[in-house]
């Protein structure tokens, strides 16, 4: 897999608007943007939107992207999510190149520049626990109530500061607060949380601190301190656009970056929730972070999804103001479309049914060429070995059909693609009264599919020489959830039963199942598909990337 940055396509959108206007104006001669993840978490699709904006941006445009972690919270932290995230960006084709950025990095400014607003009197050491903060907050329609602790002096709280850096209290004891307006109507002013005592080991840093700067603090300070010129985020921190410029104003910060916002990722069939997602992990509905059913790009990699396909599908849905919800069937037609023109063909049984063409000579064993790319003469044939006894798909077989049924049924004829027309001439049933094996006979003169007489047949099935092919786990995975709107605080009730489907006794051939290739294949009539890690040497396994066409929400609709 190649990590080369790929090229990006210049768009058009407002930030992208905003940003050439500041170029025009000669207000910057290099745009920095940033991409800063908090790693307690996987990368989700909604993430894809912004890396790629992010990037994107750096790329088009005269400037940089810096990838930083915001890691201010040690308790949800750990280095697994660091290098998934690295992974991540580098899978969807981006580099940050030697801007990798850490705000512990800024630990040291950020704890003096917090004592600067306490000598300014501008913050305050508040005793009060963390639901007596909550209950004087205030409401939307109702201003908050003063800290009791909100007058101390300076140097009072300089020394209750210090000592908090010191580690003298516990958890929870005592936090640091900015000094702005109880009364303010945006509730992020009304005193915010700066620090708090956390007695946790960080990932980088250790047990030297034990007091950590929040989110909203370290958020700005960071971006200044690191010469972002815009900092682009989702439309849920516009209310937090006030408070980081307050602390931009009143902070001795090297730069001025300014904030601006967009909409957030929303796709029917999908939650994108960090919290939802690790409860996901945690409580055991999949099998990991990576689990091909999950948004994640980690799941999204490891179903063979293709990251160019990622990418045409955020270029799509594009940058807007307004928060929407995207069809998940936009993203599926980017990866068909993206599959269809990249993956190599191959033959797959799923399900097989035992056919024996009894006038086949027994023994004999013959070589046809099958093309991997119906549209890509480069792509080249291969072999695939024909002979007595082979497989077909169970669904192919009916034995008293329908009217429009074509495929193999007693007494019709059809073509076995690349190779033969064959006929059912007859069934064979187990006690049960299932069909476990078909009689056939074949037509040597129509070899490669094609009848001298030019008479024709309904129906071409794939198929699979039964001692040629070899033996794998297929599974089918759909959508994780079988609402299109699924509820965030009752997820559990909106699982779809059917997300997983294991096909046990499959069969593929020979040239897909010994291969290691990372990259998906189309198993003709089935979908596309990719070699899972959970394959071993003596049964390899195919995850279904996607399926040739959009099935589930007519199944869904179906009940």
């Amino acid at each position: 897999m190649s990590t080369e940055p790929v090229a990006a396509e210049v768009g058009r959108d407002f930030i992208r608007d905003i940003i050439q206007a500041d170029l025009d104006a000669g207000k910057y001669k290099e745009i920095v943007t940033r991409f800063p993840p908090e790693p307690n978490g996987y990368l989700h699709i909604g993430h894809a939107k912004s890396i790629a904006l992010n990037f994107g941006i750096a790329q088009e445009f005269p400037g940089r992207c810096h990838l930083r972690f915001d890691d201010t919270n040690p308790v949800k932290e750990e280095q697994e999510y660091i290098d998934s995230i690295q992974a991540d960006v580098r899978w969807l084709g981006f580099d940050w190149g030697k801007n990798l950025f850490y705000a512990s990095d800024y630990f040291e400014r950020l704890y003096d520049w917090a004592e600067k607003l306490i000598r300014d009197g501008l913050a305050y050491v508040d005793d009060q626990t963390q639901e007596e903060i909550r209950l004087t907050r205030g409401t939307l329609t109702e201003p908050g109530k003063n800290s009791p602790f909100r007058d101390r002096s300076v140097e009072e709280n300089l020394d209750l500061f210090r000592r908090m850096k010191a580690g003298e209290f516990p958890n929870g004891a005592r936090v640091l607060r900015a000094k702005i307006d109880m009364a303010a109507g945006n509730i992020n002013l009304r005193d915010p949380v700066l620090y708090r005592i956390l007695h946790a080991h960080h990932p980088r840093t250790g047990d030297k601190w034990c007091i950590y700067p929040s989110y909203d603090y370290a958020h700005g300070q960071s971006d200044a301190i690191e010469g972002i010129t815009h900092s682009i985020c989702t439309l849920e921190f516009e209310d937090h656009r006030p408070l980081y410029d307050w602390f931009i104003e009143k902070l001795p910060v090297p730069s001025q970056p300014h904030q601006y916002e967009f909409a957030r990722l929303n796709i029917t069939y999908t939650l994108l929730s960090k919290r939802v997602l690790t409860q996901l992990v945690r409580e055991g509905h999949v099998a990991g972070w990576d689990d091909p059913r999950m948004p994640t790009m980690a799941g999204m990699r490891r179903r063979g999804v293709p990251p160019a396909a990622l990418r045409e599908f955020v270029k799509r849905i594009g940058v807007a103001k307004a928060n929407s919800v995207v069809d998940v069937g936009m993203l599926e037609f980017c990866i068909r479309e993206e599959l269809n023109r990249t993956s190599q063909r191959r033959m797959a049984v799923l399900r097989p049914l035992k056919v024996v063409i009894e006038n086949y000579p027994e023994g004999q064993v013959e070589e046809l060429d099958a093309i991997n790319h119906p549209d890509d003469p480069a792509a080249g044939t291969r072999k695939i070995a024909f002979g007595r006894e082979l497989y077909i798909e169970r669904d192919d077989f009916m034995e008293n059909p329908p009217k429009k049924f074509f495929r193999l049924s007693p007494g019709n004829e059809v073509r076995l693609r690349y190779a033969y027309f064959v006929k059912c001439t007859g069934v064979i049933k187990n006690d049960a009264g299932e069909v476990v094996e078909l009689r056939c006979t074949y037509d040597p003169a129509t070899k490669g599919g094609n009848a001298p007489d030019g008479r024709k047949v309904k129906a071409t099935m794939h198929w699979l020489p039964a001692a040629q092919s070899v033996p794998a786990e297929i599974r089918i995975y759909n959508q994780l959830f079988a609402n299109p709107s699924p509820d965030a605080s009752n997820f559990a009730a909106d699982l779809n039963p059917q997300s997983l489907e294991i096909l046990a006794d499959a069969r593929v051939e020979p040239s897909v199942a010994e291969s290691n290739a990372t990259e998906p294949v189309q198993f003709e009539r089935q979908g596309y598909f990719v070699r899972d890690k959970d394959s071993t040497p003596g049964k390899p396994v195919f995850s279904r990337t996607i399926g040739l066409r959009d099935t589930f929400a007519k199944e869904v609709a179906k009940g």
